[in-house]
């Protein structure tokens, strides 16, 4: 074999080496993405089924259901809500009408399995994705009440 067909053969070597290990961190990334989802969404049906996903918002005032370790409750953005059911022990700060992140997967049945579940760590923080997806409902909330009162629709872009 000459110089040259061992470079190129080399160098092919190496391309194809650096392609699968670029195929395996971007399939390892793709795997362990995590996505932020609302109860409007959800209710959409723009979530994925059976893919790992985080619903947000806050716990729904009356809905928790304590049977020994597993926990019932249901998630708002105010406008939508989703049933939650979550096996073990939930965070000390998990209170009725506070916020909450869940991570697990949606169910054929419309019911969210969670596996983990994150509670509002003080009065002033809130996750951006959970904080952002209240606002954009109290914002649809608002215009749908203009809306009702005026007795026309409001206007795309316009103020409530």
């Amino acid at each position: 074999m000459k110089p040259r067909h061992k470079r190129a053969a080399l160098v092919v070597g190496v391309l194809s080496a650096v392609g699968v290990a670029v195929a395996l961190v971007l399939n390892a990334f793709n795997s362990n993405l995590v996505f932020f989802y609302t109860p409007a969404q959800i209710a959409a049906k723009e979530a994925p089924q059976g893919r790992t996903f985080r619903v947000g918002g806050l716990v729904q005032a009356g809905s928790v259901q304590r049977d020994g370790v597993t926990v019932r409750f249901t998630v708002t953005d105010t406008i939508q809500a989703v049933p939650v059911r979550f096996e073990g022990v939930l965070p000390d700060l998990f209170k009725e009408g506070k916020g909450v992140v869940a991570q697990g997967q949606l169910g054929a049945d419309g019911v969210f399995a969670a596996r983990e579940v994150l509670a509002k760590h003080d009065e002033n923080y809130m996750p951006p994705e959970a904080a952002d997806a209240l606002q954009k409902a109290e914002q649809m909330r608002n215009r749908m009440a203009g809306t009702l009162a005026n007795g026309s629709p409001a206007a795309p872009g316009a103020k409530p």
